[in-house]
């Protein structure tokens, strides 16, 4: 068993979910809370059983996850 830090986005269509800490990219989705988590976590066990647990990110690289909003010139 593994921990992971998970992000749970809620869309006015449903939520999705995508995991910190793993290279490339992860992501589940689904009506509920429930039904992103439990996706993403099905995903996860794919995405580790195909390309290796190489894809997990040395843990000592993020030690704590902040989430920001800020503005950009585009």
């Amino acid at each position: 068993m593994k921990q992971f830090r998970i992000i749970i986005e809620k869309h006015p269509d449903g939520y999705v979910a995508y995991p910190l800490g793993i290279k490339g990219v992860v992501v589940g989705e689904g009506d509920t809370y429930e039904e992103a988590l439990a996706d993403v976590k099905s995903a996860i066990r794919c995405y580790i059983e195909i390309f290796g647990q190489e894809i997990m990110e040395d843990e000592s690289s993020a030690v704590e996850t902040f989430l920001v909003k800020a503005e950009v010139a585009i």
